[in-house]
């Protein structure tokens, strides 16, 4: 065994790419989405509980805590859908190379800027 090789077992201390943050980000947003259907079911079962339901559905998504989850719900959307394209065209071949990768991966976290900002000009 060489005992020369370094160790290093401390993840917070590994640089990694933008393209290993965006397929983490991508992986995260997934299972917050999860959570976000759950929450946008629960309105929706409310809305059609009847007259006082829907009332008690329209306060909450009047309300700033509602607006503000489901702007984070729609902003969990947005980059999982861009991140999501970026991955189908991967997979028909385009951008596979790391500087394709790391081109892709910048493109993503703008289009999910602009995204952000007009869902949320939309939202409030």
């Amino acid at each position: 065994m060489n005992d020369k090789r370094p160790v290093n077992l401390d993840i917070g201390t590994i640089a990694l790419p933008i393209t290993a943050y965006t397929s983490i980000l991508h992986r995260v947003s997934g299972v917050f989405l999860v959570a976000g259907v759950a929450l946008l079911f629960w309105l929706l079962g409310t809305s059609l509980d009847g007259p006082e339901g829907f009332e008690q559905a329209k306060a909450c998504l009047a309300s700033f805590w509602g607006k503000l989850s489901i702007w984070a719900v729609l902003i969990g959307l947005s980059y999982h859908s861009a991140a999501g394209v970026k991955h189908l065209f991967m997979d028909a071949g385009v951008g596979e190379s790391m500087e394709g990768g790391e081109t892709a991966a910048k493109l993503v976290l703008a289009v999910t800027a602009v995204l952000v900002l007009l869902t949320g000009l939309w939202i409030w």
